[in-house]
């Protein structure tokens, strides 16, 4: 959990769009949403938006009027209180608060033990979920894997399965569509003991996308509203692909972001007003030289921080990036990318940031990182706690105490305070290179493989009672992959 600030002030934070800067990229997101519209590929969310008084030009070209996006703004909540397994709260998404997780669906893991670079399978899903459990410093769970083992209609339902198993926090999940996301639904109301105790007190939230530019799928939309209708938070993050999918520049592609989220925040608001939102943007940047898709480059962080600003200024809790690198292993290039990401999205208060871990541009998974970007989130949140100023932290009397040539060593005041005053690292090193070397001489990832490896042996999460535990297997062995619609295992 992030440190909360002393006395509820809170250290200076990152600003990088001025006023007139936000109110320019909201008003020409306006346009584009109003003018120039958007595909909506759902008969039902046509029906919702053609009643609200929105403009439908040929079959399913939509055009939204500014004050229905006013509307969705007001309806929506500014904070979203989330809640773990056992139902206990664990994250207040909004304002600056900045939490962090892994990411979903790689394709590829470095194995732990021998190094290797292997398709991921099922149990990977489970084994990083049970490392993050016991891992302080990171907040939620993503599957971090894509279970290549699993047939693909059923691999985002059996991840979650899993990860309900491996970990008692709570869950960011992805699904194929409907049917797999009701079935997610299913268990969590059977964790909770019904949908209106699930929609009190959210588990999962859910990872949607527009397509970029300027279209939502069927698929994207049906979820967006099973979500809205059973309390499960939304995330509708598009992810243009500058100069690809989307203006080449910082401001066109913020913009085009800006205005794919908020579209579907009507939507969704208009199926529940006050049901939970987060709006976001992925902003991935094509490489020209190397067509290369880069979470990394410089106008990536400068998008998402012009995203995050958006948020703030709109009010809204945001989805964010943190931990992530386009290194193809674990080096000094990710230790400066993961570092960077990471303490923007901290300085920035960018709410729920995930992707812990990415190596690869995204496609391949290392536990290494995990354990090392929680370790920096933990030295960051030291930082970004603040500094308690009391007549007992200024210790002038202690300064009084030792006066001129002491030392304050042995004082009660170091003694007493240095638990709380001095942040302790568990694989940074803080040894001289005789020490060092007397201890094996090991390099932070070797340290980081150790500590996980340590962890995965001694750490047990919270088991599941049988009864639930064979509930969740009833209702994922019955889900029939061909059914797509949003009712499908819904019933058990």
């Amino acid at each position: 959990m992030p440190t909360s600030p002393v006395d509820g002030r809170r250290p200076g934070r990152l600003t990088y769009l001025s006023d007139a800067d936000k109110t320019a990229i909201y008003e020409a997101a306006l346009e584009i949403i109003g003018s120039i519209g958007m595909r909506v590929l759902h008969p039902e969310a046509l029906d919702l938006l053609r009643a609200a008084g929105a403009e439908i030009v040929e079959p399913d070209l939509v055009k939204i009027p500014r004050e229905l996006v006013e509307k969705a703004r007001s309806t929506a909540p500014a904070v979203i209180e989330v809640f773990d397994r056992a139902g206990e709260h664990a994250m207040s998404l909004g304002r600056h608060n900045s939490y962090f997780g892994t990411g979903s669906d790689l394709m590829s893991t470095y194995d732990l033990e021998t190094g290797e670079h292997r398709p991921s399978g099922i149990a990977d899903v489970a084994r990083a979920a049970r490392l993050c459990d016991a891992l302080p410093n990171i907040d939620f769970v993503m599957s971090c894997a894509h279970p290549n083992d699993i047939e693909p209609q059923r691999s985002y339902l059996e991840s979650f399965k899993a990860m309900v198993a491996n970990t008692t926090k709570p869950m960011v999940m992805t699904s194929e569509h409907g049917g797999d996301l009701a079935v997610m639904c299913a268990i969590a109301e059977a964790l909770r003991g019904g949908p209106e105790e699930l929609a009190a007190k959210p588990y999962f939230t859910m990872y949607l996308e527009p397509v970029s530019p300027l279209s939502h799928p069927v698929e994207s939309i049906d979820k967006l509203l099973f979500c809205a209708d059973h309390g499960i938070p939304a995330i509708y993050s598009p992810a243009p692909l500058a100069g690809g999918t989307a203006p080449i520049t910082v401001a066109g592609h913020t913009c085009q972001g800006v205005a794919e989220s908020l579209f579907g925040l009507v939507i969704h608001q208009l199926r529940k007003p006050g049901a939970p939102f987060l709006f976001g943007i992925g902003p991935a940047v094509l490489d020209m030289a190397t067509s290369q898709s880069s979470y990394n480059a410089p106008e990536y962080l400068m998008t998402f921080l012009c995203q995050i600003e958006m948020a703030r200024w709109l009010d809204l809790p945001n989805w964010g990036y943190g931990g992530t690198s386009d290194s193809q292993v674990v080096d000094a290039q990710a230790g400066m990318e993961i570092a960077e990401l990471a303490f923007l999205c901290l300085a920035a208060g960018s709410n729920l940031n995930h992707d812990v871990g990415y190596l690869d541009f995204g496609l391949t998974a290392s536990l290494e990182l995990i354990v090392i970007v929680d370790e920096y989130i933990a030295m960051n949140r030291k930082l970004f706690a603040g500094v308690e100023v009391t007549p007992q932290t200024l210790a002038v009397d202690v300064v009084r105490d030792v006066g001129p040539g002491g030392d304050f060593l042995a004082h009660r005041h170091t003694a007493k305070n240095v638990r709380k005053a001095q942040w302790r690292p568990t694989i940074i090193n803080r040894q001289g290179h005789v020490r060092w070397a007397e201890e094996g001489g090991l390099d932070l990832k070797e340290k980081a493989r150790l500590k996980a490896l340590g962890l995965l042996k001694t750490h047990e999460p919270a088991p599941l009672s049988a009864e639930l535990a064979a509930r969740i297997d009833a209702l994922v062995a019955a889900f029939t992959p061909g059914d797509a619609t949003a009712s499908a295992g819904a019933e058990g």
